[in-house]
């Protein structure tokens, strides 16, 4: 009986029910092995041999393949179809062949799907082939230039940079494109500009309203406008004269259809309908993709296969009618270059199943496969066609122009079940629908309003827009995406805020640092040539080697240049480099570098030991004047070094200060009887503009005392901690919460939290959050819990986290048993046998 492979249970899964008995399925759980993280597993002086480790948790599912092998002689290959999926089968390969699984007698043979249907599956197993090593030796030159760059730089990093963590070949060249878009923002200065808006009647009244595009016989540029007394002119200029439609233009337009997803619109199309960052979009689709439903969802691809082409046309017949058919097929030309990411698109494996008839239990997978179904269709149908009309109105002298522009849909097409979404979309005046009006025609003035405008900085990048650039400038590659914009957020790189992405200090720092000491290395064109070498060696057409050591021989070299430099230097080098962000000019012409406390420091950038970068002055510790690393006016900087005044209470001073750990408020001033005055750290999600003398005198005021117990009469208070707010009796601690609670929390509601926590050494019963009812396959309750780290699945010993952005509520049993399987794979926990159930004793026989 051959063995089949494949990456996951789920998928192994769904392939054993279509291969049926004469096969035995096995999973490998991803990658078996991988280059150990230590000097010397990619030698560089031998022909970059690298020395690879089977993962500990991988032993046990190479045994358990090497086990099923010893009684089944033939090795069936079926990990995914990319070049991810082709290193998982050499891995293997290799593997099995070092424990002497496999044998020179043993049939090894590769076979490959796009998507995980019983025809696919049963046709790729009909068209077997050997591993692919070109694709392998592609992902090996990936792999030894990612450990190569990763594993050198990162020490020189450490040394010349106190608080950073690492760096990596395209996540630094990622961090590289949000910083210099902070750094834009940053010194962006907004200029004014004005426009005029009529409202105006036509004969039969209606409603037109226009924009004013002609004054003074000029045409009007954005700025022509610069402020209120032109406005002002312009609005009188208007209002002077008498208006009549000077014509109409109405020009037919079409409007085709978007390319079905590839993995970069995907990401980009679920994160601005859904909110759906990168990594949460890709765990979705592979579900997806291990139920069936769609196909591989790692591509550079938007060809569709001939037989999908004619099935969502079939469909669209189906469901709307011949007109939303055009004549002929719409073709996509399939952008991919190299063979090893150029798949089909992502689609629906059955056109005929909308995501209503499919009844996905999991939101998630739900929004998206909807999402993709209607692409996918949508991608196949007519032309939406409109009518565009442009509207000219004049004075008769011609000094005053005005224009409005609007549409109409004649025939909705495509539109009709899905319209892509844009980024920082601005409202598009060429949406409105006009009036009826004729050329000739005089027109009322209603209204004529000045507007004013300021010019906007660019936006932040979303994860959607940055996956965009880095597809644009060739960075990075579809399986890559959401592992590098997930890296550098769980670097503390960048942090996240209402789905835009912000460099932190560290990430800023790391960015100045690697662009003016390794500004090759971070450089877009010359990563995106390395991408394209790489992919030279996925189609054949260049040696891996090569590319390594071209690379290695300068990059060794550029890592040399760096041993002599002092932490002193690269903090200077980095102030010189800043000097114009962090600080520039004055309006008074004074020296912006000057210290404002004692006006005779200089002000420059340093690092805490925490890694966190501000400013401060060289006169330390005489001087102890700081500021928010950044331009003067960030967020923050009206906490001066004697801290930001709120009041008086009771003869003390309360100021709002900031600290080592951050921001904090204190009763008075230090002083030699008392070094150390009152304080209190604002607690998470206080921000500290919000802070004023109320809430100051509220933090100083804990613990608060509630009351004796009722029990022993031992005072219970309550008070905010290092792991939030509390209640506490005695030498016990109970978590509440929310920190408002604290100071309205009444004795009630204090006894019955202190109740609820388990006391040492026993754990008291919690309530779960959802009950799914009992395992499918082994029994035993399997419920969705809340634990300290977030919730979680239990199921007898094995707990399982859910997955970032899943809610509790939509946990479904399907789902639960996978994380419960995945878990027991990675822990090598084995639940508890169910005991089995006593024989029932046979009754006695009467007696006759």
């Amino acid at each position: 009986m051959p063995v089949v492979v494949v990456e996951s249970p789920a998928k192994a899964k769904t392939i054993n029910k279509y291969l049926g008995k004469d096969y035995i399925v096995l999973a490998s759980y991803g990658h078996v092995r991988d280059l150990p993280p230590k000097d010397g597993s990619v030698d560089t002086e031998h022909g970059f041999d690298m020395k690879w480790e089977i993962a500990n948790d991988s032993k046990k599912h190479v045994k358990a393949i090497a086990d099923a092998l010893a009684e089944d002689g033939e090795l069936i290959l079926a990990t995914d179809p990319d070049r991810e999926g082709e290193a998982i089968s050499w891995h293997l390969q290799e593997a099995l062949t070092k424990r002497k699984s496999i044998k020179k007698d043993t049939p090894v043979s590769r076979v490959v799907f796009n998507a995980i249907t019983k025809s696919a599956v049963t046709e790729a197993m009909k068209n077997p082939r050997a591993v692919d090593m070109e694709l392998v030796e592609a992902y090996l030159a990936r792999r030894a230039l990612d450990y190569l760059v990763g594993f050198n730089l990162s020490p020189v990093l450490w040394r010349k940079l106190p608080g950073a963590k690492s760096a990596g070949r395209v996540q630094s060249v990622c961090l590289r494109l949000i910083v210099e878009r902070e750094m834009e923002i940053e010194v962006f200065r907004a200029q004014e500009y004005w426009s005029v808006k009529a409202m105006l009647g036509t004969p039969r009244g209606q409603d037109l309203e226009a924009r004013l595009t002609v004054l003074g016989g000029k045409k009007l540029d954005k700025f022509d406008i610069a402020n209120d007394t032109a406005a002002e002119l312009a609005v009188q200029a208007v209002n002077s004269r008498d208006l009549m439609v000077k014509s109409v233009e109405a020009k037919p337009a079409n409007r085709n259809p978007s390319a079905p997803f590839m993995t970069s619109t995907l990401q980009q199309e679920a994160s601005r309908k859904f909110g759906f960052g990168a990594r949460q979009t890709m765990s979705t689709a592979q579900r997806l993709y291990e139920a069936g439903l769609i196909t591989y969802m790692r591509t550079d691809g938007i060809d569709m296969a001939p037989e999908a082409v004619m099935a969502a046309r079939d469909a669209i017949k189906e469901k709307y009618g011949e007109e939303y058919l055009p004549k002929s097929p719409r073709m996509y030309k399939n952008k991919a270059k190299n063979a090893q990411e150029a798949h089909e698109c992502i689609r629906p494996t059955d056109m005929m199943k909308s995501a209503d008839k499919l009844k996905i239990s999991e939101p998630d997978q739900r929004k998206l496969y909807d999402l993709i179904y209607k692409r996918t269709i949508a991608s196949q149908m007519a032309a939406a066609r409109m009518e565009r009309t442009t509207v000219d109105i004049a004075s008769a002298d011609g000094q005053v122009e005005l224009r409005a522009t609007g549409q109409v849909v004649l025939f909705d097409g495509f539109i009709k079940i899905y319209e892509e979404g844009r980024d920082d979309a601005v409202v598009d005046d060429d949406d409105k629908r006009l009036p009826q009006i004729a050329q000739g025609e005089p027109l009322d003035k209603r209204s004529i309003t000045p507007e004013q405008h300021f010019t906007q900085p660019p936006p932040r990048y979303t994860e959607a827009t940055l996956v965009k650039r880095m597809e644009e400038l060739g960075i990075g590659r579809p399986s890559t995406y959401a592992s590098i914009v997930t890296t550098i957020q769980d670097r503390d790189y960048v942090r996240k805020e209402k789905n835009r992405l912000i460099p932190e200090d560290k990430g800023r720092l790391v960015t100045v640092f690697l662009s003016n000491y390794f500004h090759k290395y971070v450089g877009y064109d010359f990563t995106a040539d390395l991408e394209a070498q790489l992919d030279d060696v996925s189609a054949g057409e260049r040696e891996y080697k090569d590319v390594l050591d071209k690379f290695w021989r300068d990059f060794s070299a550029a890592i040399a240049e760096t041993s002599e430099l002092r932490i002193t230097d690269v903090l200077e080098k980095i102030n010189e480099v800043l000097e114009p962000h962090l600080f520039p000019a004055n309006e008074e012409g004074t020296d912006p570098r000057l210290c404002p406390n004692c006006g005779a420091g200089r002000l420059s950038m340093r690092t805490a030991r925490s890694g966190g970068a501000f400013i401060g002055c060289s006169n330390y510790p005489e001087c102890r004047f700081t500021r928010p690393f950044g331009p003067p006016g960030a967020e923050g900087d009206e906490i001066g070094p004697d801290g930001k005044y709120l009041g008086d209470d009771n003869g003390d001073k309360i100021t709002l200060r900031k600290g080592r750990f951050g921001p904090y408020v204190q009763r008075g001033d230090a002083t030699e009887e008392e070094p150390k005055p009152p304080r209190a750290s604002l607690p998470k999600g206080w921000a500290p503009d919000e802070i004023d003398l109320e809430k100051a005198l509220m933090l100083l005021s804990l613990p608060r005392e509630i009351g004796p117990h009722p029990e022993d009469g031992e005072m219970i208070e309550a008070g905010i901690g290092r792991y939030g707010p509390f209640v506490k009796h005695g030498k016990k601690y109970a978590n509440i919460p929310e920190v408002d609670e604290v100071f309205t929390i009444g004795m009630n509601r204090a006894v019955e939290v202190l109740a609820s926590k388990p006391t040492r050494g026993k754990a008291a019963p919690t309530t779960p959050l959802k009950e799914l009812g009992e395992h499918p396959e082994s029994g035993g309750p399997v419920n969705v819990m809340n634990g300290r780290y977030g919730p979680y699945v239990k199921w007898d010993k094995i707990n399982a986290t859910l997955p970032k952005g899943t809610e509790p509520a939509d946990v479904t049993m399907e789902l639960a048993v996978q994380l419960i399987a995945e878990r027991a794979a990675k822990t090598g926990k084995k639940p508890a046998r169910k005991k089995a159930a006593p024989k029932k004793k046979p009754a006695a026989k009467k007696k006759s």
